[in-house]
């Protein structure tokens, strides 16, 4: 039996969750006991991608419940709230790592955290490894449900990637007699991070606020219409983006002198071509004006 987009969603999430779980007890102990404060961070990083994916799993379930009396457009938009509290999440981890490295620094006592041991520099390769990994799962689960808490959900583990990197490059630096790369990787990380969040809060702002669709979205909805028989022209196209789904309003011209059957037909051929091509058009509502002589 096919799997609906909210089965698809949650077992990507849960996946990664389990994933996460063990892959951050590995680098909060190989950060402890390996001497490296970027490492610590790292871990405590991959943690909030745990918290983080809890939110994605009750947004995707709550978004993915039916319209009832108090909700008769749905509740898609749960999805969004969802999203932004995943940017917050992020922001404030990005802040409290970036911190931390940055007292480190100014009070000068980096040197005396040790040399980062090779557990640290072996925890960075695994760890970059594994996030890119879940970052190409999550993606993949994303583009095929349209979810965009769950693509926000996979970025995040991109920014683990590469915040990884940064770890990678501070140890072993560390390890090659400049202690103070190891905390500076810290700020990088945070830097990192702060730009996933405000790119996730931005994204999911828009869709909370009726942003219009792109556009090629437009031009294929005018493209869908003209080529319906009947329509003699496309006099305004009107888009909205709810969540992940879109809700179009259209005005087309036709024949003035047809019946009001003949109109119906024609915007329900219109109606019926734009939901059925256009992904994740949710409505359509179609208008039939005269055309002009």
């Amino acid at each position: 039996m096919q799997k609906t987009n909210e089965q698809i969603a949650v077992g990507a999430s849960i996946n990664t969750m389990i994933a996460n779980v063990a892959l951050s007890a590995f680098k909060l102990f190989a950060g402890l006991f390996g001497n490296s404060a970027a490492m610590v961070s790292d871990g405590v990083h991959s943690m909030s991608d745990v918290l983080s994916t809890a939110i994605v799993i009750i947004g995707v379930k709550l978004a993915g419940k039916k319209s009832d009396k108090s909700h008769q457009y749905g509740h898609e938009r749960l999805e969004c709230v969802a999203a932004i509290i995943l940017a917050a999440v992020l922001f404030v981890t990005g802040l409290m790592i970036g911190w931390s490295g940055i007292q480190i620094i100014m009070g000068g006592n980096y040197g005396e955290l040790g040399i980062p041991g090779g557990i640290a520099l072996a925890a960075a390769v695994v760890s970059i490894l594994g996030k890119e990994s879940m970052y190409w799962y999550k993606r993949a689960a994303a583009k095929k449900t349209g979810s965009g808490a769950l693509l926000a959900d996979a970025w995040h583990h991109r920014s683990d990637a590469l915040s990884s990197l940064g770890s990678f490059a501070g140890v072993l630096g560390a390890r090659m007699g400049l202690p103070v790369l190891d905390p500076l990787a810290s700020v990088v990380i945070c830097a990192f991070i702060l730009k996933v969040a405000v790119d996730v809060f931005i994204d999911a702002i828009n869709k909370m606020t009726d942003a219009s669709c792109d556009d090629a979205t437009v031009n294929a909805i005018r493209m869908a219409a003209l080529e319906q028989e009947g329509v003699l022209g496309v006099d305004s196209i009107r888009t909205r983006l709810f969540a992940e789904k879109i809700y179009v309003d259209i005005e087309i011209s036709a024949d003035g002198n047809s019946t009001l059957n003949q109109s119906h037909d024609v915007a329900q051929r219109v109606h019926d071509e734009i939901e059925n091509r256009i992904c994740n058009v949710k409505h359509c509502m179609v208008h039939v004006n005269p055309a002009r002589r």
